[in-house]
């Protein structure tokens, strides 16, 4: 077919059209409509919704109050479209082709991820073809290059080119289609098209191929397997509900009446207070200087986003309806459920190129993390438990970790931060800078480390704390349950040393603070010098599940040799303030080979008594007493009060 080469005249107005001229001129126009809107659609909507779609496009651009025809008109052969200058002279063309034009744009036209996409861009109801899928003629390999070229613009670019190759409109004309068409940049839309290299050197139009035809079309199965699978798997999931229908249904109270509760999908005037961020509560930036006792109520809200509504509430609805797209770690006794009124606001703003938010609501501390870019999506929920806690323990908060290294958001009664090695009570505590806001520059943690080769703890002030993997650092005390004090001393560090590397056992375990006691000195047999019995006890915050753990600290060259486990309890009161005393044993070898069992007790023990494999007794809180490899002797001890007591297990 020869190109016409002329400039179309003006394009009439989209306005109301009599409904008998644009059934007429769709009728006579559709195929070229078709052809249209397929080209300027996007290509990831896959070939057959692609179809579909520009066929949807094509018969909605019809008016409404104008029944499409019977029959298109079918004087030449389907996929060739007509004259070029008849179509642009055609009383009803033009405003048809401009309602395509438009929906097609908009299908095509990029959305955020909170936009509902276009009309175009859903699958049409009808046309609808079932089990097949439709595809155009191939047509050589020009064809297939030309329209992954085309793949390869944008919608106003292929619109375009499609204006151009098909309806002959160039210059003003094009622009002018263009411009009444939707386009905010006209003038890049004509330089894509102007960059498609021609597939040849012919100069009729390049979009008249079969491969650009939805009217001539290339019709296969669908895979015949899945959907008898899905069709099976339907079946069973309609006759499941109508089971489910049936029974709630029937007479009765179903699952048991809920009372004067509203119902489930009532919304709830406290629930929605929790969940604004007009109404979270702030403490005074003064609070903690007045307030009877200082925890985390008493923290002022900081960080540079504590104005950004958009964050905080999105992290107040993920709190509250975590999607399957957040982590969430609680440790263990942290209820994971929304607030039960509106919380706290601790901190709000940008850690580490990623935005932070923090909450207390009383019983919990809960960190909102996401990406910087603010789209919400990959974001980290991790709440942990924060009941009673006092000046000591609500030092400091983990706000954010990367690449083994932490930092902290400091309680603001903090004077000082430093880090120092557990592993090296010697060396002094390096000092830690820390901004106008209370956040501290990066910490190496312990909390990920795979080797014990040391143990940074952070030293808040008088406090010491260790990072334990959640986010309130644990307290290090040291001393007897009922004395126990800061373990900042040289004597609590030199302890702490031999302790440390016993601590990853601890990680992960919901653990408030841990306190080492030395309990007893022991001087050991055949003069091999003298050991130190150390009982180390992890409380918990939520109360239940402490860890208690007795060592034999033996003599050794280094200060951080780990000293030997001789039993471990958990949910144990022994060595806690409620019962603060403590018994434990263990089978020593002599550097002369000679196997003793060793065992020792708390100043309050008057005697240890042996029974089992092996007996004997002896008065006061230590015993040593010579025996065989393998032997699994029973210890017991009387107090000065003269209750029993058993050893640690």
């Amino acid at each position: 077919m020869e190109q016409q080469q002329a400039t179309a005249p003006p394009s009439e107005p989209p306005g109301p059209l009599d409904p008998e001229a644009a059934e007429a001129a769709l009728a006579e126009h559709y195929p070229h409509l078709v052809r249209l809107g397929y080209v300027v659609l996007p290509p990831d909507l896959g070939r057959t919704r692609r179809v579909l779609t520009a066929h949807a496009l094509a018969q909605r651009a019809l008016p409404r109050g104008a029944a499409p025809a019977a029959e298109p008109v079918a004087t030449r052969p389907a996929g060739l479209p007509g004259q070029r200058g008849a179509r642009e002279t055609a009383g009803g063309y033009a405003p048809l082709r401009l309602r395509v034009l438009r929906a097609a744009l908009d299908a095509a036209r990029p959305r955020r991820r909170w936009e509902l996409p276009s009309r175009a861009a859903l699958p049409p109801l009808l046309p609808q073809v079932w089990g097949l899928r439709l595809a155009t003629r191939p047509d050589g390999a020009a064809a297939l290059a030309l329209e992954q070229t085309l793949a390869s613009l944008s919608g106003p670019g292929r619109a375009a080119f499609a204006l151009r190759d098909l309806d002959g409109l160039d210059g003003p004309a094009l622009r002018r289609v263009l411009a009444e068409a939707g386009v905010a940049d006209v003038a890049a839309a004509v330089a894509e098209a102007d960059g498609v290299p021609r597939v040849d050197g012919a100069d009729r139009p390049r979009l008249d191929s079969p491969a650009f035809d939805p009217c001539a079309l290339r019709a296969r199965p669908t895979d015949l397997a899945r959907r008898r699978q899905h069709g099976r798997a339907a079946l069973a999931a309609a006759a499941a509900l109508a089971v489910c229908a049936v029974l709630l249904g029937m007479p009765g109270d179903g699952w048991g009446p809920d009372g004067a509760a509203a119902p489930s999908y009532a919304r709830n005037p406290a629930a929605d207070a929790a969940l604004d961020p007009n109404r979270l509560t702030r403490a005074e930036p003064n609070a903690w200087r007045t307030a009877s006792r200082r925890d985390f109520a008493t923290w002022p809200a900081r960080g540079d986003r504590l104005g950004d509504r958009e964050l905080l509430r999105r992290a107040l609805a993920v709190w509250a309806r975590p999607g399957g797209s957040v982590r969430v770690s609680a440790t263990p006794g942290t209820l994971p459920g929304p607030p039960a009124g509106p919380p706290q606001l601790l901190f709000a703003g940008t850690v580490d190129q990623d935005a932070v938010v923090l909450f207390h609501d009383g019983l919990r501390v809960v960190r909102y993390a996401e990406a910087g870019s603010g789209d919400g999506g990959g974001a980290l929920l991790d709440l942990g438990r924060a009941d009673a806690a006092d000046q000591a323990s609500a030092t400091a908060l983990v706000l954010g970790r990367v690449d083994g290294n932490v930092r902290y958001l400091t309680a603001p009664w903090v004077r000082s931060v430093a880090v120092r090695n557990l592993l090296a009570p010697q060396e002094d505590a390096r000092p830690v800078t820390r901004g106008a806001d209370g956040v501290t520059a990066p910490v190496r943690s312990p909390a990920e480390a795979r080797e014990c080769t040391s143990w940074p703890a952070l030293q808040l002030g008088p406090h010491l704390a260790t990072d334990l993997g959640e986010l309130v650092p644990a307290r290090l005390t040291y001393g007897s349950p009922s004395t126990g004090t800061d373990a900042t001393g040289a004597e609590a560090l030199r302890g702490l040393a031999r302790t440390a590397c016993h601590l990853p056992a601890l990680r992960g375990a919901g653990v408030r603070g841990v306190n080492a006691w030395q309990f007893a000195i022991q001087p050991l047999p055949e003069a091999a010098g003298s050991a130190a019995w150390v009982c180390t006890r992890a409380e918990t915050w939520r109360g239940a599940g402490a860890r208690t753990l007795a060592q034999l600290q033996l003599p050794a060259r280094r200060p951080d040799t780990p000293g030997t486990a001789a039993a471990r309890a958990e949910d144990s009161a022994a060595c806690g303030p409620r019962a603060p005393h403590v018994l434990s044993g263990v089978l020593w070898k002599s550097p002369a080979g000679q196997w003793y069992v060793l065992a020792a007790g708390d100043s309050e023990v008057t005697s240890i008594t042996l029974s089992g494999e092996l007996t004997g007794s002896t008065p006061g809180n230590l015993l040593a007493l010579p025996t065989e490899p393998g032997t699994r002797p029973d210890l017991s001890a009387t107090l000065a009060s003269g209750e029993r007591l058993a050893a640690l297990r």
